[in-house]
């Protein structure tokens, strides 16, 4: 599988999700900067965690407009999978990959913590190794967090089953108290309308080895490679 990780000013997780793809995939991915504007040839494109161009405006806004961006918007409409991961998943909704936006959380405070998640199914390419309902533990870290869209936006991405992970207790429940950030509907990431995009704002590539505590995001990176190699 050829991935490529795309490196805007203030990314500052585009190493971490270099080496669990290179560890699931056994070859380095391309690292493009923001300012290229060719991607090499790729099965996979990550935006990765950080604060591109240091947050200012918006988070991801500026990103959005970056010169590579032109290249994974169209990568995208035609069908190569892109995976956004906390400020990555930013610049996806202000790219008009993903619907909705990410907004302050509702403590208004930056938050760096692990959280549990809901796998709320496993038949897309990048949830092959997890089980539909099977809870996960991710890091997070983000300010600008919480999902939102309007009621309209909400019920689309519900019936057509486009969450892809939902906040939960550590035994499943999804109560407002596991909710980190206040996210309509506990939403944590959700998918485009083939599933071939993937925003969230946790961070698989965080846990993804035993030297880090844990390896529950490298199931994402396995399903990712058993499905594109």
């Amino acid at each position: 599988m050829r991935a490529s990780v795309i490196v805007f000013p203030g990314s500052n997780c585009d190493r971490d999700a270099a080496v669990a793809l290179e560890a699931a995939t056994g070859r380095p991915p391309a690292m493009v900067w923001h300012g290229d504007q060719e991607i090499p040839a790729s099965d996979l494109i990550v935006l990765p965690g950080g604060f591109s161009y240091g947050d200012y405006l918006r988070s991801g806004a500026m990103a959005a407009h970056s010169p590579v961006m032109r290249e994974v918007v169209a990568r995208a409409r035609g069908g190569t999978p892109v995976l956004g991961i906390c400020n990555g998943f930013q610049v996806l909704t202000e790219a008009g990959l993903l619907p909705g936006v990410l907004m302050r959380n509702a403590t208004l405070k930056f938050i760096c913590k692990d959280v549990h998640l809901r796998v709320e199914r496993n038949d897309t390419l990048y949830t092959r190794h997890y089980r539909a309902g099977e809870i996960v533990r991710f890091p997070i870290a983000h300010k600008d967090g919480a999902y939102f869209a309007d009621a309209a936006t909400l019920a689309r991405l519900e019936g057509e089953g486009r969450v892809a992970f939902r906040y939960c207790e550590r035994g499943g429940e999804v109560t407002s108290s596991a909710n980190p950030n206040g996210s309509a509907n506990n939403i944590a990431g959700i998918y485009n309308e083939t599933g071939s995009v993937l925003g969230l704002m946790p961070h698989p590539e965080r846990l993804a080895d035993p030297a880090l505590c844990g390896t529950d995001g490298a199931k994402m990176f396995l399903s990712l490679v058993e499905t594109l190699h």
